[in-house]
């Protein structure tokens, strides 16, 4: 057997979604990974912290605020010739913007990322060391192709974000009320998530429809002041829950729902799927372009128009059968979303970049 493949991946923090994903490809053969974080876990970060793996570890540094944004400065990186490619997650960062113009300039290095924001003159300078990369590892099918096009000459993979889902599938579902549909919304309580949009789309539905809510609060208290007492009613708040926590509420729900302005990805689709639930998700959603078949598994929807999304949930409440339909289609389709499937992505891309 050749030897493994030695990568290095530099990210932020360790988030479940990755954690999942880097344990599978440490438990593979024909891969060594070695993880460096940037930091143990953001000021506002609601995950808890769990104990890292072997191939895991923290590299020193800080980060000051510049706007909204937290900028990394790191050191005692990967060294390049301890590793045949390394794996740089960061951009908007100087440990990125250093690592990707400075350290690596001789040798092989991917990113790996979501779709990047709406091109600008600072935007282009931030990422034109990617028109240097051995290869851009892009995070879904929406990524992908925004990737090809700005930079047709450096190799693209698609490399979509894997995580656990196996709670969810053993789940046990829990019994409701046949006469009642009930929607799931899983995330920050915020306008960028269309929360907003979500609220006023439920308002216009029968009253055999209700919605359940969680993740952090942030903006829900104000948005659910607006709506009338008959509508509140029909909502349940359950709190913000760890990832370990959250598949007893998916078991409760029929539908689930993330209505979002944008999201690079939207790791609770894969949930969803992983739940076994039809899914209804706006066209600014990652991973509504590769988790979402239109019409077999659930529904994309324009972002931001509210008619459009309370029409698509009400023909789950007129036409009861067309849950169990798309509920099999989506149990169907999880079987190839595992994080050892997202290794296997990952080992092919990285012998293909290594050669």
């Amino acid at each position: 057997m050749s030897q493994p493949i030695r990568v290095a991946f530099v990210s932020v923090l360790p988030s479940p979604y990755q954690h999942d994903l880097f344990a599978a490809l440490a438990a593979r053969e024909d891969v060594q990974p070695r993880i460096f974080y940037m930091e143990k876990s953001a000021p506002d970060s609601p995950w808890p912290e769990r104990p890292l793996g072997a191939h895991e570890c923290y590299v020193p540094g800080f980060y000051f605020r510049l706007g909204h944004a937290r900028v990394h400065v790191n050191w005692r990186l990967p060294c390049p010739r301890d590793y045949d490619v390394i794996v740089c997650n960061t951009i908007m960062s100087v440990t990125g913007q250093w690592l990707m113009r400075v350290k690596l300039r001789n040798a092989r290095w991917m990113f790996w990322g979501e779709k990047l924001g709406p091109r600008s003159r600072k935007h282009d300078i931030l990422t034109s060391p990617l028109r240097r990369a051995s290869g851009i590892a892009a995070i879904g099918t929406w990524a992908e192709r925004d990737y090809a096009v700005r930079f047709p000459n450096t190799p693209v993979f698609n490399i979509p974000y894997h995580c656990a889902i196996q709670p969810f599938l053993d789940a046990p579902r829990r019994e409701r009320d046949p006469g009642t549909t009930t929607f799931l919304f899983c995330g920050q309580m915020i306008a960028r998530k269309g929360l907003d949009q979500l609220l006023a789309a439920f308002s216009t539905l029968p009253e055999n429809s209700c919605l359940m809510l969680v993740g952090r609060e942030a903006e829900l208290p104000q948005l659910l002041a607006a709506l009338p007492q008959s509508v509140r009613s029909r909502i349940r708040y359950e709190g913000f829950h760890a990832p370990d926590a959250l598949p007893d509420f998916f078991a409760r729900a029929d539908i689930f729902v993330l209505p979002s302005r944008y999201d690079g990805w939207g790791v609770v689709v894969n949930q969803a799927l992983g739940a076994g639930l039809p899914i209804i998700v706006s066209d600014q959603v990652g991973a509504a372009h590769d988790l979402v078949r239109e019409d077999e598994n659930g529904f994309r929807f324009p972002a931001g128009n509210i008619n459009a999304l309370a029409e698509t949930m009400r023909r789950f409440i007129t036409t009861p059968a067309l849950s169990g339909k798309m509920s099999a289609r989506s149990l169907a389709l999880a079987a190839s979303w595992h994080p050892a499937s997202g290794a296997e992505r990952w080992a092919n891309a990285l012998k293909t970049v290594s050669k």
